[in-house]
């Protein structure tokens, strides 16, 4: 055997193009101002195993290499020598190395022999090369900003010449050090300003609340007992601004309101807008769903994801989240951790052991040419969406998750703070080894065991800093650093165990990590003793409060019952999933911290979960004053639609979607680019189930914040409503129609706003932002009552601002409706394409004077006043009629109209097989009204001749027939009887697809829809 440190290199053979080294070089140009000259990537993997030389390239031709693309060198570093810096980027010791991971388990196949797989034996790194001999601090910060993470990665860097290897030895251990934070005597300001300088993110009021708990006498008299100082420690005030954070505690949704319409005069108060808005209002329908014979609401708000029955076999979970701080600060870690960390909340719903059915994704982006200046430590829009998307990708297809829908936003308002709005899908079977899987049941004794991945400082004060504004000293160590192949890991191991009763219940560590995760599951028992010191670590040095309030991903805190551990590990072992005992449950009444049998942190659940003190904040309403848009004359209607069809908020998204893989798992039936050209935009996706029966469950989003800025109420029902009928247009139909009939609907609500706490100072349009708040929620009130939809789950992120160098950005208020609904049968769903010669296109729906806010109004950067409203009662009798003709099977193609309005729909619909379409409208309403207005409720849909009169009979005056299809490839849009719009489908679907190219279009105070 030869020396048991070896190095494989991969280099692409001479020809190959080096994709990722031209990615390196374009993004170090933009973003950095570096000229690199060309840049060559090449993989290294260090094998730490005794091999002989015949194994090794053996090895690493059969396992490691693709003959087509790569040569490969041994224990050499091969090079141009016409490259004249390098980088490496290196794994820290203890960090997640998926590569070098897969690469070992590949080895020990190889050689036909178990490798140790707690034991790392080969590293996976990067290697570029750079033309241009860059300084070393422009190489560092390269390094940093775009080629890793520092919190986990190695850099050696500099001259060719001078070329290092590193390979990390993992060490061990933590620093056994808990300091007290004395607070009594502390004034007013010096108890804000501890909070401050410690990222707790509590207030004044908090923080005396807080102080005041530790003087108690039956305080002071348990802590005695516990061996505690009279002083709490820093463990136990992390905790308690952890669970106090506005992330996890929501603290602004159930806060007292004190609302006035400066309009009206009318004052009320609104004590809690969760339980006002969102919990009686679900309440309410849940209440008329099993009056009528439908009791598939099975679990709402009370879980890590919301249940609902597809049938008596089996739940369907899901559950959409935001990761919107991360993603500013660092955009692919921000996302990846986004979507695993929400793929973790079905995974451990109930007892736990979801399969994954799909991911979705909603992006809210400053416009990615923006050329303006940039604050102190805010990054480009483009590269956050870049970051972002690449971070999607990872999370996603990694996994073997199908990513199935979504939409991309652009606003300059989101160029401090992206939107990153992750959902997961789920199915679970109803019940678990004789149990009701959606049930969390904890006892006394019941151990707690963290299963999947370590801990290490990476997503410290990660629930705290997401609950407070970002600003130049945000810090990094807040991002998580996710591993999709150690969470595919553990989510199969769920899979099992859940199945075979090993798992009493189970939930994932997410914000918070295990302080979140134990404290929440110690609710259940009354009480619990973690023993830290048995938590494996990442890397040494780590503190007791960091171990416990870490973030680090891809870990799941499970209840097991003492007697069916052994068993539990055995499995864990079998399928290198690592378990750790930590502690067990109890009811007593407190979280118990140890480490190393010396108190840590000693906190009464009551005080823990219930003695944050109550917000109370003041709104106040008023209409914002609109002006007469001012258009040019004359418009050529043509060159109108192009521009629409390639602005930044209609053009395809096909760059992006092409980037994820949505039909892995094969159920994927309605994609998100459809047609015998795969470029027709769909309106929702529509995933199978199984392969053992045709149900399914579409899959929408209604987002539309532009229409805030001339009333948040209307964007709010007119985003619920462009989610129902999305799902609508696919072939669904709308719940508790009929007795018994079992169609669920699952709504998850998204809240996006920025400050909404008045400070006459610091914040002085509060009132306003917080009545817009208010409003959003009234609107959801009013369409989950109209069309008797529950909400099931949800999130509200309500810090939503930058602010540096004196700036603060903000952005609009904005509300994410993630809808999904079952379909009885996946083969009679409808696409959006125009599918014959000859099919009659109807417009369905009512076109109103409603260009308030629209993307017509938006081409010449005017705002309009006349936003579109929802007609609750018009549109549910449309719907209605809609699931009657679907039923009949009368529909051939079905488009919801929204962003553009009928012009832009038109135009979509025919890209699917290139077709046209020759349509009239019309006098009755002017041009612009008929074509751009964006009126909710609306539909363009196809309906084959011998069906016609069928349709009509049933639509009746719901339908306005416009045209028919036609075969020459010609859109021809007729106002009464003048030729508005003929243009070439084909050449539409290019400007379409190109995007905005030399077109000047504003992003001024206007907000641009998905």
């Amino acid at each position: 055997m030869e020396s048991t440190q070896r190095t494989i290199q991969l280099l692409l053979k001479p020809g190959q193009h080096d994709g990722e080294g031209q990615r390196v070089a374009e993004a170090a140009q933009r973003h950095l101002g570096l000229h690199t000259g060309r840049v060559q990537s090449t993989a290294l993997y260090t094998v730490n195993y005794p091999v002989s030389d015949e194994q090794l390239h053996r090895f690493a031709t059969s396992c490691l290499q693709d003959p087509v693309l790569h040569d490969v060198a041994l224990d050499e570093i091969r090079h141009d020598p016409q490259f004249r810096s390098y980088i490496l980027v290196a794994k820290l010791p203890g960090v997640t190395d998926d590569e070098g991971t897969s690469a070992q388990n590949a080895l020990g196949d190889f050689l036909n022999q178990p490798l140790d797989t707690r034991t790392q034996h080969i590293f996976s790194k990067r290697l570029y090369l750079l033309e241009e001999a860059l300084p070393e601090a422009s190489l560092r910060r390269l390094a940093e900003e775009l080629l890793g993470n520092k919190l986990i990665n190695r850099f050696e860097l500099g001259p060719l010449t001078n070329l290092r290897d590193f390979t990390p030895r993992p060490g061990g251990g933590a620093e056994i050090i808990t300091d007290q934070v004395p607070l009594t005597g502390l004034s007013d300001e010096q108890l804000v300003q501890l909070s401050k300088d410690n990222l707790y993110a509590l207030n004044l009021e908090e923080m005396r609340a807080i102080r005041d708990y530790y003087t108690k006498p039956e305080t002071q008299h348990q802590r005695r007992v516990a061996g505690l100082p009279a002083e709490p420690t820093d463990c136990e005030l992390e905790i308690l601004g952890q669970t106090w954070s506005e992330h996890c505690k929501h603290k602004e949704f159930s806060a007292i309101i004190n609302f006035r319409d400066a309009d009206t005069g009318e004052e009320r108060q609104v004590d809690s807008l969760f339980k006002t808005y969102i919990k009686d209002a679900t309440a309410e329908v849940d209440r008329q769903l099993r009056a009528n014979g439908n009791d598939w609401l099975i679990k709402v708000f009370s879980d890590n994801a919301g249940a609902v029955r597809i049938n008596p076999e089996s739940l369907f979970v899901w559950k959409v989240e935001t990761h919107n701080s991360p993603s500013a600060i660092d955009p692919y870690g921000g996302a990846i951790t986004g979507i695993l960390g929400n793929n973790r909340d079905p995974l451990a719903t109930g007892i736990g052991g979801a399969q994954l059915l799909f991911n979705t994704n909603v992006l809210c982006f400053g416009n990615p040419d923006y050329n303006g200046p940039l604050l102190t430590n805010q990054l480009h829009p483009r590269r956050i969406f870049e970051g972002v998307r690449k971070g999607i990708e990872d999370g996603g297809n990694k996994s073997g998750v199908p990513t199935v829908n979504g939409a991309i936003i652009f606003d300059d308002r989101y160029r401090g703070k992206p939107l990153v709005y992750c959902g997961t899908g789920a199915v679970m079977p109803m019940q678990l080894a004789g149990e009701d899987s959606w049930e969390k049941k904890i006892d006394a004794g019941d151990r707690i065991i963290m299963a999947g991945g370590r801990v290490g400082k990476d997503g410290i004060h990660g629930a705290t800093f997401s609950s407070i504004e970002l600003d130049e000293s945000s810090p990094a160590t807040a991002v998580q650093i996710g591993s999709p192949i150690t969470q595919k890991l553990a989510m199969d191991f769920l899979i099992i165990a859940t199945r075979r009763g090993l798992i009493k219940c189970s939930t994932d560590n997410g914000a918070g990590g295990l302080s979140s995760s134990v404290g929440e599951l110690a609710g259940i028992s009354g009480g619990a003793v973690v023993d830290l010191e048995k938590v494996p670590l990442k890397y040494s040095g780590l503190r007791p409060w960091e171990i416990f309030l870490s973030e680090s991903q891809e870990r799941f805190t499970l209840v097991v019952e003492p007697d069916k551990l052994d068993q539990l590990l055995a499995l864990g072992e079998e399928m290198e999933v690592e378990l750790t005992d930590i502690g067990h449950f109890t009811d007593e009444g407190f979280l118990d911290v140890r480490f190393a049998g010396g108190p840590v942190a000693q906190l009464s659940l009551d005080f823990l979960h219930d003695g944050v003190p109550r917000k109370i904040m003041e709104a106040e309403w008023q209409k914002p004053v609109s002006q007469e848009p001012q258009l040019p004359a004359n418009l050529d209607y043509n060159d109108v639609l192009r521009q629409l069809l390639g602005s930044l908020n209609i053009c395809s998204r096909e760059s992006v979607i092409r980037q994820y893989d949505h039909e892995v798992k094969g159920r994927t039936i309605i994609k998100p680019l459809m047609g015998a050209t795969g470029q027709a935009p769909q309106d929702a996706a529509v995933v199978r189930f199984n392969f053992e029966s045709w149900e399914g469950v579409a899959v929408s989003n209604g987002i539309l914040p532009r229409f805030g800025d001339l009333d948040a109420y209307h964007m709010s029902a007119g985003a619920f409503d462009e989610a129902v009928r999305q799902i609508i247009s696919v072939g669904g139909k709308l719940p508790n129609l009929t007795p018994g009939d079992n169609i669920f609907w699952s709504v998850n609500d998204n809240f996006c706003v920025p400050d909404s706490l008045y400070d006459p100072v610091a914040n002085p349009d509060g009132k306003l932002k917080l009545a817009k708040l208010v409003r959003m929620c009234e609107a959801l009130r009013d369409a989950t009552a109209a069309y008797c939809i529950p909400l099931t789950s949800g999130k509200d992120s309500m810090k939503n601002d930058f602010k540096a160098d004196g700036v603060k950005i903000s952005v609009p208020p904005t509300v994410l409706y993630s809808m999904t609904a079952k379909i009885e049968d996946v083969r009679r769903t409808i696409t959006s394409d125009f599918k014959a010669e000859g099919d009659v296109v109807y417009q369905l729906g009512t076109t109103y004077d409603e260009l308030g806010g629209s993307e017509f109004y938006q081409l010449y950067n005017e705002l309009g006043a006349n936003v579109p409203q929802v007609r609750f009662a018009e549109a549910k009798e449309l719907y209605t009629l809609m699931g009657q003709a679907n039923d009949q099977q009368l529909i051939q193609s079905c488009h919801d109209l929204s962003d553009g309005g009928l012009a832009v729909a038109l135009a979509e619909a025919t890209f699917g097989n290139g077709l046209g379409a020759y349509v009239q409208v019309s006098e009755q309403q002017s041009v612009e009204v008929q074509l751009f207005s964006e009126s909710h409720s609306r539909f363009v849909a196809t309906v084959a001749p011998e069906d016609v009169v069928a349709f009509e009979k049933l639509l009746g005056k719901k339908a306005t027939r416009l045209g028919v299809v036609s075969g020459d490839g010609e859109l021809t849009v007729l106002h009464g009887q003048r030729v508005v719009i003929k243009a070439n489908t084909a050449e539409l679907r290019e400007v379409w697809t190109n995007g905005p190219v030399n077109q000047t279009i504003g992003f001024g105070q206007q907000v641009a829809a998905e």
